[in-house]
């Protein structure tokens, strides 16, 4: 059961098809699934802060069915993508293509950049590009080199545009954070470049042949389609970049590292991330809410994540705390007391 927990994902494909397959309030399946089922469910469930021991481990990192769960994830994203862009030119009312855009944003958001994430931390290329791929769906291609090379980094300082003030509002958040983190991205590259000695203007550019797929991407839609569909394509990628967003601002609200004599911060410890060890959600997002140790030893895959006993706790699980988000005096409320 353990293991099978993490098949929990594909319920969430399984509405999108119902999304896409129906109309009226059944077109909002997967806000429903995600945003009203699973935080009631978590409300019942007791964190669970139990740690796999050490043998364990060893037997969990050889196990392959980790990987084959995510891999699967690729494929499913990549059709649902294109049965969107069928789905979407049916003679639909308002509100049922806010439905099915809302349905292909949350799917970019958890298996679009959320799976792209785990899989772009990975030291393989193969399982890179699976996750460069996941990103390109979701038109996020620039969150690998800025997550890995900034973020990582800079968390829980001054720095780093996806780590949250005190007082901060999330709805500025979201520009400040996204806008930040693509041009820090393009500034990593191009230092990368420099010390390599590479030309901007080369298959080494990342972020170059990135925006070029990006492109390509668009152009193609609009070719086979057309611009209709391509802003449809456009508005759900940007509901799977606020759901991003939203998941970066409660993962280090209020949380800073201390500044050294030396004018360098303190290591990133577990205390520089909230962590979730609410079940529902850690199963449905592969581990993502156990975000104290991912910072903490970010080379860990998903299924290898600790709870740490000096990691702040949220009330509740990731879609509960980005509802929560969503109403600042309540959020505030709550989270400067926990701070």
């Amino acid at each position: 059961m353990n293991k099978l927990k993490y098949l929990s994902v594909f319920i969430l494909a399984f509405t999108a098809y119902i999304s896409f397959t129906n109309y009226g309030i059944w077109t909002y399946s997967p806000i429903i699934f995600s945003f009203v089922l699973i935080p009631i469910l978590e409300l019942f469930f007791k964190p669970n802060n139990k740690n796999s021991s050490l043998d364990a481990k060893k037997e969990l990192k050889k196990d392959r069915y980790f990987n084959i769960v995510l891999f699967t994830t690729v494929p499913i994203q990549i059709g649902f993508v294109i049965f969107f862009l069928f789905a979407i030119q049916e003679e639909l009312k308002p509100y049922e293509i806010i439905g099915r855009i809302s349905s292909l944003g949350i799917l970019c958001g958890i298996l679009g950049i959320n799976v792209g994430h785990e899989l772009g931390h990975r030291t393989n290329r193969f399982q890179q590009f699976l996750g460069e791929i996941l990103l390109l769906t979701s038109l996020e291609t620039h969150f690998l080199p800025y997550h890995n090379s900034g973020h990582h980094y800079n968390v829980a300082t001054p720095k780093d545009p996806a780590t949250a003030r005190k007082g901060e509002l999330v709805f500025t958040f979201w520009f400040r954070s996204q806008i930040g983190s693509y041009f820090q991205a393009w500034k990593i590259e191009t230092n990368k470049l420099k010390k390599k000695g590479k030309y901007f203007l080369s298959f080494s550019n990342s972020m170059l042949i990135y925006s070029i797929a990006q492109i390509i991407l668009l152009f193609t839609i609009y070719f086979i389609f057309n611009i209709e569909v391509v802003l449809a394509f456009l508005a759900a990628s940007i509901f799977g970049i606020l759901m991003l967003e939203t998941v970066n601002y409660i993962e280090h609200y209020g949380l800073l590292r201390k500044l050294k004599e030396n004018g360098n911060y303190e290591r990133v410890q577990p205390s520089h991330s909230w962590n979730s060890n609410h079940i529902v959600g850690r199963s449905i997002l592969f581990e993502l809410s156990r975000h104290s140790d991912h910072h903490f030893k970010a080379n860990k895959q998903y299924q290898l994540l600790d709870s740490l006993p000096n990691s702040p706790q949220m009330i509740t699980g990731y879609p509960g705390m980005m509802l929560l988000a969503l109403v600042p005096p309540l959020w505030f409320k709550i989270m400067h007391k926990q701070l």
